[in-house]
């Protein structure tokens, strides 16, 4: 049984009437897309003019054939609907229309009050209900409330992700002159939209001066960084670029991609070489056409991102020789940032060895090791083939230990002087099986660890290892 209760609040009466002024205009235009419904001009004029003052794409259709026209091209993050439609309700319209992959929120409007209404509305997913009249202030502020929670669940989305390799975020530490000339270009093409291309040796930190290009761009949204060499070239469209229910094998749920959660912000591509080819084409597309389509999806959605990118490849080589695309090479290398590896930075050593020491005392709860003189001659007599990392490595070992580890870094001890042992008649896969055998012992079995070492992905790797247990199973039998 339905309860009916007009309701009178006052702002817009209907009468094409306009306040004098809108609490929700801000400086700027936030990234968010609304397709206002409503049969009445007076109320579409109305709420597209005030909402457009804050928001990037206010769009109007007074009917539900007009409104399902605009959604076939434009991706809606809020929709505004009166209930009262010309031949079919607001409501039974929205359950046309749900589908599965259905990420936009729904407002409805109507002059009474219907609970029965309210209910059905609720239950197949409007986010609320909101009476006529209305005040302009009493619609910004449930419009600011979707915004702010499709904000608040994108960011969830992102430190779910990096949760599992949280660690205390390094500073840019550094005082030699390659350091400085690379803070340098941070700082002078930061500002600008253009693509970034970040070269460096495995270790070096490249996605720490991804993160800083980003900080200093003054983009509002998130920095969102991504391994394409970590993920399966099965799944990596589905992270990217979001997938409907039943997409594929495994979809239980519709998905946004990391373009999406990246909205108004950065997407950091590590590993970029490690992309498969087919993808390279799709992702020239978004860069060119500044839209994604969802796996499984017929409509594209309009994106706002910037890309930074990164590899410790040589990206120039890899194109020559057919494994990267020519096309979506010239598209990223608008600016490259080199990264210098320490063994051409040995001033950073010292100030990069206590700035590890703090944080990571702090972290594990143990006190700081001195180092003296001679401990930093050695530190910077050693090649460092892991850099950074390997440095940073170095420093939790010392804590750990409760001294500094020497041995470790004495001529045929470190990482890089191990082959100066493999007897001449070895073969090239011999050797290859020896080191990596190393390398695995040296991280701790991580292989995560010893791909980024080994400068490789995990994926080949793991197939490396894969095909020899096979080879040793075939000779046993």
């Amino acid at each position: 049984m339905s309860s009916k209760v007009e309701r009178v609040t006052g702002g817009y009466t209907g009468k094409g009437k306009f306040p004098a002024s809108s609490s929700g205009k801000v400086e700027g235009k936030v990234s968010f897309s609304i397709l206002v419904v409503d049969d009445e001009a007076g109320i579409r004029d109305f709420l597209q003019r005030a909402l457009a003052k804050t928001y990037s794409l206010v769009e109007v259709a007074s009917s539900a054939e007009e409104a399902s026209e605009l959604r076939s091209r434009i991706h809606f993050d809020l929709m505004i609907v009166d209930i009262c439609l010309p031949g079919s309700s607001g409501v039974d319209w929205l359950k046309s229309i749900v589908e599965p992959g259905w990420t936009s929120d729904v407002v409805f409007m109507t002059a009474f009050a219907d609970v029965d209404k309210a209910i059905d509305a609720l239950r197949i997913g409007a986010s609320d209900f909101i009476l006529k009249p209305f005040r302009l202030e009493q619609m910004i502020s449930t419009v600011r409330r979707c915004q702010e929670k499709r904000r608040l669940l994108r960011e969830n989305f992102v430190l779910h992700r990096r949760i599992d390799n949280f660690y205390p975020k390094e500073g840019m530490i550094g005082r030699s002159a390659p350091f400085q000339q690379l803070c340098q270009m941070i700082s002078r093409v930061a500002p600008s939209p253009s693509m970034v291309l970040i070269e460096g040796e495995t270790g070096t930190g490249k996605e720490l001066v991804a993160s800083a290009v980003h900080k200093e761009s003054g983009r509002t949204g998130p920095f969102v960084p991504v391994n394409c060499g970590a993920i399966s070239s099965e799944l990596i469209e589905s992270e990217l670029f979001g997938h409907l229910k039943g997409a594929f094998t495994g979809a239980q749920q519709a998905r946004e991609g990391l373009f999406s959660y990246a909205d108004g912000g950065t997407l950091f591509l590590d590993e970029i070489s490690e992309m498969p080819l087919p993808l390279q084409a799709k992702l020239l597309r978004v860069l060119e056409e500044k839209t994604i389509r969802p796996v499984g999806g017929e409509r594209e959605i309009a994106v706002d991102v910037r890309i930074v990118a990164a590899t410790n490849r040589d990206l120039t080589k890899e194109k020559d020789e057919g494994r990267f695309r020519a096309d979506l090479f010239y598209r990223l290398n608008v600016v490259t940032l080199l990264i210098p590896p320490l063994r051409e930075r040995r001033e950073d050593i010292v100030p990069l060895v206590e700035y590890f020491t703090q944080v990571l005392a702090g972290q594990l709860g143990l006190q700081d090791v001195p180092f003296d003189l001679s401990d930093f001659r050695e530190l910077e007599a050693y090649s460092w083939p892991g850099n950074v990392r390997e440095l940073k490595n170095m420093v939790e070992r010392c804590l750990l230990l409760g001294r500094f580890p020497s041995e470790l870094l004495k001529p045929g001890k470190s990482d890089n002087s191990s082959v100066a042992g493999y007897p001449v008649s070895w073969t090239l896969e011999e050797a290859e099986k020896d080191h990596i055998r190393k390398v695995l012992a040296r991280s701790g079995e991580n292989k995560t660890q010893a791909a980024r070492i080994l400068g490789v992905s995990r994926k080949t790797l793991t197939r490396k290892l894969h095909a020899w247990q096979q080879g040793r199973e075939s000779k046993d039998q």
